[in-house]
């Protein structure tokens, strides 16, 4: 079967040459854009789940269904500042973290749908400058590697095999919607991720063509480890058999605190390196207290030093964040992967490397 969307190859061809060219900027959070609505139950529901049968507010994804012109707005707003590339809104739009609404009957649309929404405006922003459509697969609120209960270590609340059919029917409808790459992230399980790699994977050999896949895992404190225990390399060398167009490190820290885990990234990825960090870590009343010019001047300066070829933001970051992004990576050439030698290289929580 061939892609169904002409374009898209076309456009992956451009994403493919332009990242060689130049530091691609990637638009920031949703959530902290959609917070500002400050949007009660009723807000969250639209007309469509005026009667749904229990609370919904905070299903940030639902309002692609209920309250598309938000979603429109959000995309907009980071398009309108210089974005290159906007993430669809489909962060936890999979069956398993829908069930906690109810919902999980809804996630395969509410990825089809986020992914056209996304895709409409990026159409509309293009003009003289590519914009591209990441089609975000978030990472459930289950993991496969970590027990629920502390009296029961082999206790597992999902499977890999859940798992695998939950990100593969994401990821089917975001193509649907036209997305032009699949963006798994905030990956703090890497059993988790590489169930999403193979049901990505299936799905690809399925409908006969592929799109590029990136990766960026989450680094949970300053111990240098993912949640289910893994250093940085170690959990490249447990993912990088997808041969991912980038991979990189979002979430959890501010960029003060990223950037050994960003560093160490660059120096053993053969691919495209991204970052998208917070705006800080939050505060006593819960807010992040990185203004655009200071986030700007840590990712200016990894731009700089060659450590970086996609940069975004992450919780706490607005559209004002992005913009001086956009300015600051202006003109800065983009760091070039780097070449390792053909040796075996293995991962459990620490990376293993048998020289050749």
């Amino acid at each position: 079967m061939s892609d169904p969307f002409p374009g898209r190859a076309n456009r992956i061809e451009a994403l493919d040459a332009l990242v060689k060219e130049r530091i691609l900027v990637l638009d920031g959070p949703a959530g902290t854009f959609i917070q500002a609505y400050n949007l009660d139950e009723a807000g969250y529901r639209g007309e469509r789940f005026a009667d749904w049968p229990q609370d919904i507010k905070g299903n940030n994804d639902i309002l692609i269904l209920s309250r598309p012109e938000i979603v429109e707005d959000l995309h907009n707003a980071y398009l309108a500042v210089g974005a290159d590339i906007i993430e669809t809104n489909t962060f936890s739009a999979t069956t398993i973290a829908q069930a906690d609404y109810a919902m999980e009957d809804l996630a395969y649309e509410l990825n089809v749908e986020g992914a056209r929404i996304a895709r409409a405006c990026a159409d509309a922003a293009e003009g003289d400058q590519p914009r591209f459509v990441a089609g975000a697969i978030g990472p459930t609120n289950r993991t496969a590697s970590i027990s629920p209960d502390v009296n029961d270590p082999g206790k597992r609340n999902t499977s890999f095999d859940e798992l695998r059919i939950a990100y593969g029917s994401a990821a089917r409808g975001l193509l649907e919607g036209g997305a032009d790459t699949l963006m798994i992230e905030t990956i703090f399980d890497t059993l988790n991720a590489k169930a999403a790699i193979y049901g990505v994977c299936e799905l690809f050999d399925e409908l006969g063509y592929r799109v590029p896949i990136q990766l960026s895992v989450t680094i949970t404190d300053q111990s240098g480890r993912t949640l289910s225990g893994q250093t940085t390399e170690a959990f490249w060398n447990a993912v990088r058999h997808a041969k991912p167009f980038s991979v990189g490190i979002n979430c959890a820290l501010g960029p003060d605190l990223m950037r050994p885990y960003v560093a160490e990234i660059a120096r053993i990825a053969d691919c495209a390196v991204s970052t998208y960090p917070n705006a800080g870590l939050p505060n006593a009343f819960g807010e992040y207290d990185e203004t655009p010019d200071s986030m700007a001047g840590h990712i200016g300066e990894w731009s700089q030093s060659g450590l970086v070829n996609i940069v975004g933001g992450c919780c706490g970051a607005t559209p004002d964040h992005i913009a001086a992004l956009v300015e600051k990576v202006r003109g800065v050439s983009p760091r070039a992967p780097v070449e390792l030698p053909p040796v075996m290289r293995l991962s459990g929580l620490e990376p293993f490397i048998r020289s050749a």
